[in-house]
């Protein structure tokens, strides 16, 4: 069974720096697409970053682009997104994604509050 379980959320100061990570397991993370969502209060779930299987080809939302990086380990199965000077507009639930072909899973959810 796929899982991916999310952690590193937390509250963080505008400015500040928050480093999220999500483990997988029950998949070839290897061969996945791996992926940050967020969704805000009242607002659609939006995609933050992309990856690719190898890691070489990476995308980001234009609201982050240059803020945030995503990175992967595939001998760990594991990705995550360093979110660096935080805005207010970054408070969400964020989720991380995996995809292969057709299949897909999300994580739970880790909430992200950029608070003063």
């Amino acid at each position: 069974q796929a899982l991916l379980v999310e952690s590193g959320g937390g509250v963080v100061q505008p400015g500040g720096s928050l480093r999220l990570s999500c483990a997988a397991s029950g998949f070839m993370f290897n061969v996945a697409t791996m992926s940050w969502y967020r969704q805000a209060p009242g607002k659609e779930r939006e995609l933050v970053a992309s990856l690719n299987s190898v890691g070489n080809r990476k995308n980001y939302a234009d609201s982050v682009r240059g803020r945030f990086i995503i990175s992967r380990d595939n001998a760990k199965k594991t990705v995550a997104l360093q979110m660096n000077n935080v805005e207010d507009a970054d408070t969400a639930v964020y989720y991380c994604h995996a995809k292969i072909g057709t299949a897909t899973t999300w994580g739970q959810g880790t909430q992200v509050s950029v608070s003063s």
